[in-house]
């Protein structure tokens, strides 16, 4: 008996925690680092902010936990494309995902891109190297498909994706215009069959 207990609070324990990164994401790409507030996350995530503590004891260990969320976003994102046979498809796909987000885009940008460039103003070495490694992970899938494609220079073609959709994010936030990220996916997605297969 005593062991069903602990197990329901280990498993109570890591959904609380899960809730508030997920809550944590998404605060902070609406509000910014900056901005966001220990309370705010845990009014998200419906948690006591007593409580919060237990599981972060800094803001910016939230704002980590914020880039983790992200991280196995783009991981359950990717995983899923990769259940495509062919990584051009694999490729279209992606950029379709994040056409699908325009809306969210053109009100608060990419959620990882302008919380990499708020995370740049401070000290050097600290979150601003987490933000990095998370647009990394997507560089290197993304490489990983135009390799597949027997494409020369893989990691050109995957810096010129990932900053397009970058460029197109800005573009559409900062002009609160979902059309662009449509029509910029369009021509992404134009660019993508253009390309020889080797």
């Amino acid at each position: 008996m005593t062991d069903l207990k602990g197990s329901a609070r280990v498993r109570t324990a890591g959904a609380k925690r899960e809730r508030l990164m997920r809550a944590a994401a998404e605060v902070v790409h609406q509000q910014g680092a900056e901005r966001t507030t220990i309370a705010d996350i845990a009014r998200m995530a419906e948690v006591p902010v007593g409580n919060v503590y237990y599981y972060f004891k800094t803001k910016d260990e939230l704002v980590a936990a914020a880039l983790s969320e992200h991280a196995r976003q783009l991981d359950l994102l990717t995983g899923h494309l990769d259940q495509l046979p062919d990584p051009r498809e694999r490729l279209k796909g992606l950029i379709n995902a994040w056409v699908s987000q325009r809306d969210l885009a053109a009100r608060y940008g990419c959620p990882t891109g302008t919380l990499a460039v708020e995370l740049d103003k401070r000290k050097e070495g600290g979150l601003d190297v987490e933000a990095g490694k998370v647009i990394r992970l997507l560089l290197t899938w993304v490489e990983r498909q135009f390799r597949e494609l027997g494409q020369p220079n893989p990691e050109g073609l995957a810096l010129t994706l990932v900053g397009a959709y970058q460029g197109m994010s800005l573009l559409t936030n900062a002009l609160r215009d979902p059309g662009i990220m449509q029509r910029e996916g369009d021509r992404l997605l134009a660019w993508l069959d253009s390309l020889e297969t080797n």
